[in-house]
């Protein structure tokens, strides 16, 4: 995990997520690929890996071109938190989590005691990761990561998660021939990547093997440690729908400012379901759509999921999906049918603006992450308009002016 924003698992979201990629120009790879694996052997020996395993997995480290296609071809997606939470989350899928969590409630007490993560968060991640251990992919983890691993893009970041992958392979957590998954090389149930299998993978059947292809305990508990090992704090809430006042001062919604939740209810924010206490529990206000668009308090649990995932709209729907588990009504889409987002390429021109007027969201990519987010927060400040951090016509009309 931690992936960045548009490296997404493929199974469950690929057919969702993307729309015709901007090709930007790319690196090329010119040396001998054969030569950099005989090179790449040696180094994971000197790593600690056995020569055994190493031969063992020689016939898998060859190159594969569509993984490379794959990686450069990565679209830009500009769906909405409304869109993109009702495509991930229709049909059976939360029916079918609420059926898990039934299913296996005694392993949950038992991982929740452990580590103190709740069913919900873990199965709304376990849903969206792998439908529910249904969907791992279908690429052979080890010629995936070596093809990464010589590509001139992220070879070096590549590299380790390969030696990490034999590393898997050599400590008998899985067989050579049992690791498919993604393109980018993260498998199982939770789409581990290597390197964190090696760190996060317990056993939590007591087998005498990390499993988290087949055995359902190993898969979740992984899960579990891993939330709790970037910080989730037991027994505080994680996301809260609200309603927020048209007077809210909007520049103090942005997920990087915290007030307590006395300061939120004075300002007029008021739960869409149970109760708000006037408390000092810190939370910030995010808005996935803007002011007019779903609000949520996020509490500082909820930068667990941005940490195991960096797109925005991913994390917040895997969030939402875990108060859905834990019996949050539907969110409220009455306000969003008014909003109307910008096209990639009116998201590009935004960037390019927002460049030349010095706020630095970097390279103009159409992505709306959360650089540009925060950038489009300062602008609207600067031209006097609602700070909610959503770009509208109406900004790049104003910058365009400009």
């Amino acid at each position: 995990m931690r992936k960045p924003a548009l490296l997404l698992v493929g199974g469950v979201l690929a057919a969702l997520l993307t729309s015709p990629a901007l090709a930007a120009p790319r690196c090329q790879n010119t040396g001998n690929f054969d030569k950099w694996v005989e090179q790449f052997k040696k180094d994971a020996i000197a790593q600690g890996v056995s020569p055994k395993i190493v031969q063992a997995a020689a016939p898998e480290l060859t190159f594969d071109e569509s993984v490379i296609k794959r990686d450069s071809g990565q679209g830009v997606f500009q769906r909405t938190f409304i869109d993109f939470s009702k495509r991930l989350l229709g049909g059976q899928r939360i029916p079918n989590g609420i059926a898990k969590m039934k299913e296996h409630a005694a392993l949950f007490a038992r991982i929740e005691q452990t580590y103190g993560v709740p069913a919900e968060v873990i199965t709304a991640v376990w849903g969206l990761e792998s439908d529910f251990g249904a969907i791992f992919g279908k690429f052979k983890i080890l010629p995936s990561l070596a093809t990464l691993a010589y590509d001139c893009r992220r070879g070096d970041h590549f590299r380790t998660e390969l030696v990490d992958a034999l590393r898997v392979i050599q400590r008998g957590d899985q067989r050579i021939e049992e690791m498919t998954g993604n393109w980018a090389g993260e498998f199982g149930g939770m789409q581990f990547t290597p390197s964190n299998y090696m760190k996060y993978g317990v056993d939590f059947d007591n087998d005498g093997r990390r499993d988290l292809i087949k055995s359902t305990p190993d898969t979740l508990a992984s899960a579990a440690n891993y939330l709790k090992s970037i910080g989730w704090k037991r027994g505080e809430p994680w996301l809260q729908e609200v309603e927020v006042p048209a007077s809210l001062p909007w520049q103090e919604a942005d997920l990087d400012i915290q007030h307590p939740r006395s300061q939120w209810v004075a300002w007029g924010v008021k739960p869409t379901s149970g109760t708000l206490p006037k408390d000092n529990l810190p939370a910030s206000l995010i808005l996935p759509m803007g002011r007019n668009g779903p609000a949520f308090l996020a509490y500082p649990n909820f930068k667990v999921f941005i940490d195991w995932n960096s797109a925005f709209v991913y994390s917040t729907t895997v969030a939402y999906f875990a108060t859905r588990l834990a019996g949050a009504p539907p969110v409220n889409e009455e306000g969003a049918k008014s909003v109307v987002p910008l096209t990639t390429e009116q998201v590009v021109a935004l960037q390019n603006l927002l460049n030349q007027q010095g706020y630095n969201v970097g390279e103009a990519d159409g992505k709306l992450g959360g650089g540009t987010r925060k950038a489009v927060r300062k602008a609207q400040i600067k031209y006097g308009m609602p700070a909610d951090a959503w770009p509208t016509p109406e900004l790049l009309a104003r910058m365009q002016g400009s």
